[in-house]
């Protein structure tokens, strides 16, 4: 019974990874959108915008708003999401961290999961459904290994 179901998952995994990034990112724009144009409750829930170029309210939200996007779509994904684990980490550190340690008590919630989200995209890669794949191939995925006999393309 084990065996149909670790083939199942293990053909499903960079199909359930690509659908990972793609909603993380997506909820990540929506963070930056909101804060950057007022849109979906705006910044806090109170329908206002972060005033431009204010630190770091407004460059976070680019960063959310730009790193979401290409999270969302594939493109880029390693170096977009490895930016975006750091502003969380910041944001976290910066903001959250000096009111309670523990996240759940400084609001810190979203923060600290979208950091360690974007860290495991980062060190995972984007999964099948990736734009990088249509402009770059396939290059996260290791060469098959050469059959007995055969000799190697080294």
């Amino acid at each position: 019974m084990s065996a149909p179901l670790n083939s199942f998952t293990q053909r499903s995994t960079p199909h359930v990874l690509a659908l990972f990034r793609v909603v993380v990112g997506l909820l990540f724009a929506c963070h930056g959108a909101s804060s950057l144009f007022g849109v979906l409750g705006g910044a806090m829930g109170q329908g206002g915008t972060v005033p431009t170029g204010a630190w770091p309210g407004w460059y976070a939200a680019v960063i959310q708003l730009a790193g979401g996007l290409l999270v969302l779509l594939g493109l880029g994904t390693r170096a977009a999401a490895l930016i975006s684990s750091g502003s969380m980490a910041y944001a976290y550190f910066s903001v959250h961290q000096g009111s309670a340690l523990w996240p759940i008590q400084n609001g810190g919630e979203a923060s600290a999961m979208f950091c360690w989200a974007f860290l495991l995209i980062f060190f995972t890669g984007p999964g099948t459904w990736a734009l990088d794949r249509v402009f770059f191939g396939d290059r996260d995925q290791e060469p098959a290994p050469a059959a007995q006999g055969e000799p190697s393309a080294a």
